[in-house]
């Protein structure tokens, strides 16, 4: 059996199409982001960070029923029971809507309180953020239908197709200021631009899924307790997605709020670049996810593999790039936007890329837990971490500043990282040996990130690197992967030599 054949290679090939989704929109703000400081100035490039960061987060309204599509859509095609899909996905779809209308209702009354009450936006740009917030409330039942589509095409394991459009999207997200800048530098006509790009993102979505799914063509009358299963399983996903959101975008409001919006610019630029290597767990728990829910209803056995070799893979490709980054961490900030940034920013990415690892090690037993139909331990979770991280960070930002938010943020993190391993070793015991194998190089990666924070000279950091990258991967080969780990590396790498990478995203 080929790699193109076997379970390993599909789930490579979907991983493959994540990332891709994730790594090109990425690649657009690193070339984007430095024109758009300069161009915008840094207290209209903060409140463009906000806005980037509300509509990431819009899909929070859905009640948590675009996960749960995709949980459900994948156990009944797992089961071979798809004839009652196109009426429950219609209705779910139906739904959604209207929780977008009413969540712009309630973004349009709050927009003008936000602005002039919560935070510290200079009198003269007031008006044009309010402006700028009305238009980002019109996006959310974009956001939220659309992320019903996607989770459509994820549980039909059609990965490339959502990615198609995904690429796009996210580029025009960096890309699309920068059309606008040379006219204008007002934020108002560079958010209606990204409100309509989402729209045709969504047009898309839906013309794709009629060409995965043709029953949904068929004319279906809405059966409203058809949903009812969906949104059992969604209130505690609703949780996380309210409350989740929530703790990863308040720190840059508590900086606005304390500090300055010129300040989330200097905590922002970091952040963007350090967390965007998330792509490559989340890519990878975007696939899990219907994995885990398909598997585990009839071959336990897989999901066990899946887990060890999801948690193994996060590690084993977080770890050299965020070394990298960590060590030189001043070099790379000023080489991209400016001494200053560098000098503001440094200890903030490297704070945060220590929490990066943990985050990124975090989301594989978070995707099992919420695949087993055991969202209420995540949405618990993170009710009780909410008013704790709200004390926490808000002294952190009044004493330590943007340091401290990065201190903070790393900490919760890691806190929530390791509880979610305990979860799921609670709800799959299973998952259990893979911890205990994985628990010492966890902690020597992350003591190795804390060591390159405090390396003196440029000298000192090359040698660390130099040193540290070959230790890493000796030691993953032969300690970490088992010898059908390495029977899936090596396969992998005969593919790239005979130049056959073409069949593994085919």
């Amino acid at each position: 059996m080929t790699i193109e054949d076997s379970r390993e290679g599909r789930l490579a090939r979907s991983s493959l199409w994540n990332l891709l989704g994730q790594a090109v929109p990425l690649a657009a703000a690193v070339v984007a982001i430095p024109f758009l400081v300069k161009g915008l100035g840094t207290d209209r490039f903060g409140i463009l960070t906000l806005a980037w960061v509300i509509i990431g987060y819009l899909s929070i309204f859905d009640l948590g029923m675009g996960r749960a599509l995709t949980k459900v859509v994948a156990e009944e095609l797992a089961r071979g029971s798809s004839a009652e899909l196109p009426r429950l996905i219609w209705t779910a779809l139906l739904l959604m809507g209207l929780l977008g209308v009413l969540a712009t209702c309630a973004m349009v009354m709050l927009s003008p309180w936000l602005v002039e009450r919560v935070l510290r936006i200079p009198s003269h740009l007031m008006l044009e953020a309010i402006h700028t917030f009305y238009w980002l409330a019109f996006c959310v039942p974009i956001v939220i239908i659309t992320s019903g589509l996607r989770g459509i095409l994820e549980a039909s394991i059609r990965f490339d197709l959502a990615n198609v459009v995904r690429v796009p999207t996210g580029i025009m997200t960096f890309v699309g200021p920068l059309i606008i800048l040379p006219f204008t530098t007002s934020l108002v006509p560079i958010v209606a631009l990204l409100v309509l790009v989402r729209l045709a993102g969504s047009v898309v979505h839906l013309l794709l899924c009629l060409r995965v799914m043709p029953s949904l063509s068929q004319k279906v009358v809405p059966h409203w307790s058809s949903v009812l299963p969906l949104l059992r399983l969604g209130g505690w996903m609703t949780v996380t997605n309210v409350v989740s959101p929530l703790m990863v975008s308040l720190d840059r409001f508590l900086i606005s709020a304390f500090i300055s919006i010129a300040a989330v610019a200097y905590y922002t630029t970091p952040y963007e670049v350090v967390t965007k290597l998330l792509v490559i767990p989340v890519a990878l728990a975007g696939v899990l996810f219907p994995a885990f829910s398909a598997s585990s209803l009839r071959d336990p056995e897989t999901t066990t593999l899946l887990f060890e070799r999801g948690a193994k893979s996060v590690f084993c490709f977080l770890f050299p790039l965020l070394l990298f980054l960590t060590i030189y961490a001043h070099e790379l900030l000023a080489l991209w936007v400016g001494g200053e940034f560098a000098d503001r920013s440094t200890r903030v990415l490297q704070w945060l890329g220590l929490g990066v690892m943990a985050n990124g090690l975090a989301t594989v037993p978070f995707t099992l837990v919420q695949a087993l139909g055991r969202p209420d331990l995540t949405g618990k979770l993170q009710i009780v971490e909410l008013p704790l991280y709200l004390v926490g960070i808000t002294w952190l930002v009044r004493h330590w500043g943007i340091e401290g938010a990065a201190v903070g943020w790393c900490l919760r993190v890691t806190v929530d990282g390791v509880v979610l391993f305990v979860f799921a070793g609670r709800c799959f015991p299973s998952s259990c040996a893979t911890v205990r194998h994985m628990t010492i190089p966890i902690l020597a990666g992350m003591l190795a990130l804390g060591l390159a924070m405090v390396l003196p000279t440029l000298a000192v950091k090359t040698l660390f690197f130099l040193i540290g990258v070959p230790v890493f991967a000796t030691l993953s080969w032969l300690r970490l992967l088992t010898h059908d780990d390495r029977s899936v590396v090596v396969s992998w790498l005969r593919s790239a030599v005979h130049g056959r990478w073409k069949d593994l995203i085919a």
